[in-house]
C-alpha cells in the first residue's frame, strides 16, 4: 500500500525494493537492469527489499548482523564478506567489531567453519581499507 492507502504497483514495488537494495548495499552489488531477470524481480527487490528489509522495525544494522550470522552458519563466506564489507564501508561495525564478529559466529557456527568465517572477516577488512 502507498502512503496515501492505494495499491501500490508492481513497477512501484520493484521501485521502492531497489531502492532499498541500493541503500543496504551501497553500491558495492548492482542489481541487476530493471526487467533481467523476473525471478529476481520478484523474490528479490519485491519481496525481499521493498518488505522485509524495508520495514524499519529493525533498521539495517541488526538486520545485517542477522544476515551474517545466517550466511555463516550455512558457510556462504562471499556472502558473509559482502556483508561485512557493507557494514564496514557503511560504518555500520569498525575494523574490531568485524574481528570480534566473527570470533563470535566461529562460537556458534562451529570450528570447522573457522578458517571460511575468518578469511572472509580479514577479505573485506582489506577491501574495506584499500577503497
Amino acid at each position: 500500500m502507498t502512503d496515501e492507502g492505494r495499491a501500490e504497483t508492481p513497477e512501484q514495488r520493484r521501485a521502492r525494493g531497489r531502492a532499498m537494495f541500493d541503500e543496504v548495499y551501497g553500491g558495492l552489488v548492482p542489481a541487476p537492469p530493471p526487467g533481467g531477470s523476473r525471478a529476481f524481480d520478484l523474490l528479490v527487490l519485491e519481496q525481499q527489499f521493498a518488505e522485509v528489509w524495508a520495514d524499519r522495525t529493525l533498521d539495517i544494522p541488526p538486520r545485517r548482523l542477522l544476515t551474517m550470522g545466517v550466511v555463516a552458519a550455512r558457510g556462504e563466506y562471499q556472502t558473509l564478506e559482502l556483508q561485512m564489507h557493507c557494514a564496514l564501508r557503511r560504518g555500520e561495525l569498525t575494523v574490531e567489531q568485524v574481528r570480534a564478529a566473527a570470533i563470535h559466529l566461529i562460537s556458534y557456527a562451529g570450528t570447522p567453519l573457522a578458517g571460511g568465517i575468518l578469511a572472509a572477516a580479514e577479505a573485506a577488512i582489506d577491501k574495506a581499507q584499500s577503497s
